[in-house]
């Protein structure tokens, strides 16, 4: 049975890209058959797996507004396993495109539907806004995967995000979850993150995954060469954490 996790926070910078980027490696190397959908129009998971969006064919953008099916668009990544949907320049536009459209809310949701078997897990990309986009995989995820970052006002904008998930729940997914919370940035030099890690699990107890993801250089080069950590440095210290957490969300499933 496939599984749609949306990883979403309002709040940019927080690691949500490399946290979708190098997970969906990590479980397609562990024998998970992954597709990431690149649901933002930065298109920072698109080229963060080695892919130029100004020179796909297809789009996620084609078939949110054009009803494309969604296997046209998918292309292969470096790891094997894991496909993508890539973002392209036009998604920029795709909000404002999506607000006359018919059942604007479920566009990603029925193009989901024509995957059939082909995945067993996908995770979507969203940009750091509340808006249609956000709102699309939302509706058709079955569950949230939210990355807070261990720094001051970590938690800001958080219940604003998890009344969102509520409301989805309540009015267009009633399946919806969150699937879990991870901490991202942590600086074990510093009194703050471990401050912010303790807050965050005293607030959201029972969601956190245990595994902290760790500030780190390594994580922030890989992008740039297009690659996934576990192929730039898989001997890095965040290589070892995203491949920690790949293993706690599959036990969770």
């Amino acid at each position: 049975m496939i599984r749609v996790t949306a990883c979403t926070n309002q709040k940019g910078g927080v690691g949500k890209t490399t946290t979708v980027v190098n997970l969906a490696a990590y479980l397609a190397l562990s024998g998970t058959s992954t597709l990431v959908i690149d649901l933002d129009p930065q298109g920072n998971a698109t080229s963060g797996l080695g892919v130029d969006r100004r020179s796909v064919a297809r789009s996620v953008y084609d078939a949110l507004i054009d009803r494309v099916p969604l296997g046209e668009a998918v292309v292969r990544t470096s790891i094997p396993g894991l496909d993508l949907v890539p973002a392209s320049i036009s998604l920029s536009g795709a909000e404002v495109e999506l607000v006359p459209l018919p059942a604007r809310e479920r566009r990603l949701s029925a193009s989901l539907g024509g995957l059939g078997g082909r995945y067993d897990r996908v995770l979507i990309d969203c940009p750091p806004s509340l808006g249609l986009l956000t709102l699309n995989a939302l509706t058709a995820a079955d569950g949230v995967l939210i990355p807070i970052q261990t720094e001051y006002y970590a938690l800001e904008g958080l219940s604003q995000l998890v009344n969102t998930i509520r409301i989805v729940r309540e009015s267009l997914n009633p399946r919806l979850e969150i699937d879990g919370v991870v901490l991202t940035m942590y600086d074990g030099r510093t009194r703050l993150s471990a401050q912010v890690a303790a807050e965050v699990r005293r607030h959201l107890d029972g969601t956190v995954y245990e595994t902290v993801v760790p500030r780190s250089v390594r994580l922030s080069e890989a992008p740039s060469h297009g690659l996934p950590i576990a192929l730039y440095d898989p001997a890095s210290r965040g290589a070892l954490a995203y491949g920690q957490l790949a293993m706690e969300v599959a036990a969770r499933d």
